[in-house]
């Protein structure tokens, strides 16, 4: 077994390494089943602990009045350590999460990137002077909330920590960071990295445990003034609750069901490729996921019939082979819930034109393994076209013309990703705004940029996060008013 570059039995309680007080965790190497690292997760006291003195040293280290670039500095350089670190931390993450090795040195580096953008945002953000309407002078200011929730998940934490941790620090706040129980080293690494690159003590905490536990108290707590979530839409809907009780803002990143669409027009080939990567790169463990695939009648035959032979060819492995193209799922678990939802899609008529088992044997004993699957046959009624299966399991659907096809892709609870494939610049546009999601790929899927905001439509989220903005996000704006005139008010009569 790799040696993995962890430390004792501790978590980052507000600045300071210690025993969790809450439940053990073990550390499972996906591709093995084996665990790797066993340590305490947190209990409400180390919430308690990490939001009193989050608060305190977002206050008494001058972290929240720092003028922009003192604080961009320090975002930089944790930017930099990131990038430095970037092989441990891929290496973590790996055998956290059995993702492949060149998908997780990518996660990483998108992470250090993310600090780096925001650290330019805040040094170059501006306020505003508000046009003038009487004898008085009106600007707007941005203030940090003191204390931040995140709640991360698990398919790809070290992205999601830098793109919540890094603008939420950028306006002046501490931040409580709780990973998944899934997946919690690589977010303690971060820690390391980040208590290494200067943060100030106490501004950081990383909690990992229960959410019912952990993630509720954070939740609840009334010195946390905004929490961002990514995760699933249930538990998106239960913090939405909890939050509205205190008037607290919350950002959702939540759940999809996103359809991929091809044209007769497309390219094929870029089509396909398209395709393969929007489903099972990842393992198709993915919030964009492109698990609806609606295919134009008059091509479905013969696109369907390569999708499935080039699907058949993926290479199937753990993370730690360069060869690997498709993972082991998170965890047996995990794997188990995607096995039971395509049995029961078949049960309901589904045909299997790939994939659709467990591997056996070599390599894939004791790892939680599922083979890229391809199912037909269904409407996209049934429910494993309405329900996120957060595996590698693609659908395929005909469509008759753009009426059918923007009625059956809009028909769903979700709206966060979308991708075209057609050479028709007139259409691509014109069925990007019929679609409602937050994200439209056209000929190409599951590109990312920090700079560009990212949203849900439909009980896929709510708020944005990412872009220029995405530091404003994490501040209260305040406006101000100078009188400027030269007599007292009048309603006052003079006296």
């Amino acid at each position: 077994m790799r040696k993995v570059p962890l430390g004792a039995d501790e978590i980052f309680v507000g600045g300071r390494w210690e025993r969790g007080g809450g439940e053990p965790i073990e550390a499972v190497d996906p591709a093995t089943g084996r665990v790797f690292h066993r340590f305490h997760g947190a209990s409400v006291d180390d919430v308690e602990n990490a939001v009193t003195r989050g608060r305190a040293a977002a206050d008494d280290s001058g972290w929240r009045d720092a003028l922009p670039h003192e604080r961009a500095a320090v975002l930089r350089a944790i930017g930099d350590a990131i990038a430095a670190t970037a092989e441990e931390i891929s290496a973590v993450q790996t055998t956290d999460t059995g993702k492949t090795l060149a998908e997780t040195r990518a996660l990483a580096l998108s992470a250090a990137g993310t600090f780096r953008f925001m650290a330019a945002a805040l040094e170059t953000m501006e306020e505003a002077v508000t046009p003038s309407r009487g004898p008085y002078l009106t600007m707007t200011a941005h203030e940090p909330y003191g204390v931040v929730g995140a709640i991360t998940p698990w398919n790809s934490p070290i992205a999601s920590d830098a793109q919540k941790a890094a603008p939420a620090l950028a306006a002046g706040n501490a931040v409580v960071l709780k990973p998944s129980v899934w997946a919690p080293c690589v977010s303690l690494l971060l820690a390391r990295v980040c208590e290494r690159a200067g943060l100030p003590a106490g501004l950081l905490s990383v909690l990992p445990g229960s959410g019912r536990v952990v993630g509720d108290a954070i939740v609840r707590h009334p010195l946390v003034g905004k929490v961002s979530f990514t995760g699933g839409t249930a538990t998106g809907r239960a913090i939405g609750r909890l939050a509205a009780d205190k008037i607290m803002p919350v950002t959702l990143e939540l759940g999809g069901k996103s359809p991929t669409i091809v044209f007769p027009d497309a390219d094929v080939e870029r089509a396909i490729a398209g395709v393969l990567f929007g489903i099972f790169s990842s393992t198709g463990q993915s919030c964009v996921a492109g698990s609806r695939v609606f295919v134009h009648e008059s091509v479905y035959q013969d696109f369907v019939g390569t999708l499935v032979s080039r699907t058949r060819r993926l290479r199937v492995g753990p993370g730690t082979d360069p060869s690997t193209q498709v993972a082991p799922l998170v965890t047996g678990e995990h794997r188990d819930r995607v096995a039971r939802m395509v049995e029961a899609a078949v049960t309901e008529g589904a045909r299997v034109l790939c994939g659709g088992s467990i591997p056996l044997g070599g390599v894939y004993d004791g790892g939680a393994y599922y083979l890229p699957t391809v199912l037909a046959g269904v409407s996209n009624d049934a429910p494993i076209c309405r329900e996120e299966i957060f595996g590698p399991v693609a659908v395929v659907l005909p469509f008759a013309d753009e009426a059918d096809l923007v009625r059956q892709a809009n028909d769903n609870d979700y709206g966060l990703a979308c991708g075209i494939w057609t050479r028709d610049y007139r259409r691509a546009y014109r069925i990007a705004r019929a679609i409602d999601a937050g994200t439209v790929w056209i000929n190409t899927y599951k590109q990312f940029s920090i700079s560009t905001p990212f949203s849900g439509h439909k009980a896929s989220g709510l708020g944005t996060e990412k872009g220029r903005e995405g530091i404003k996000s994490y501040m209260r704006q305040k406006s101000l008013y100078w009188d400027l005139g030269d007599h007292p008010l009048p309603w006052a009569g003079g006296q």
